[in-house]
């Protein structure tokens, strides 16, 4: 699909409009339907329709191999950090209350960082899975 220049256009224009769903969905989901998995999914799927209008090798360079592993084990350190920290101050694994002086404000701050634990981790591991598929097959060293 390279050489389709209204292809490339069109993705170059739609791709940044999907990102910025993406973040809507992911900030708008405490309020409402959504929230880090449809996030990370939309987010991932922005860099895949990336790399089957421009290639494997381009989208490798925009999000190398090494970044996506990373985002897998980031997303869940935030996780599990976030639950690690409410033990800290005195409360229960994942105990958001703790996590501010007001329980509520707590309850939103845990749930956002949770939320984005979810995020990073669902859009790293879904864009494994696509390289995984995409690259079978072919030798590559490391």
């Amino acid at each position: 699909m390279r050489g389709d220049l209204i292809l490339r256009v069109v993705a170059k224009l739609f791709i940044p409009f999907v990102l910025l769903f993406a973040l809507y969905v992911q900030f708008h989901g405490e309020l409402g339907p959504g929230g880090g998995f449809q996030a990370g999914v939309i987010a991932a799927a922005t860099l895949i329709l990336y790399a089957i209008v421009f290639g494997r090798e381009a989208a490798r360079r925009l999000v190398p191999d090494g970044l996506v592993e990373a985002m897998m084990a980031a997303g869940v350190l935030i996780y599990a950090g976030v639950g690690i920290l409410g033990l800290l101050l005195g409360g229960n694994y994942l105990d958001y209350f703790v996590l501010d002086h007001d329980p509520v404000h707590g309850q939103e701050r845990g749930i956002f960082w949770v939320e984005v634990g979810v995020a990073v981790t669902v859009s790293g591991v879904m864009l494994k899975i696509f390289a995984m598929f995409a690259d079978r097959g072919r030798d590559h060293d490391a």
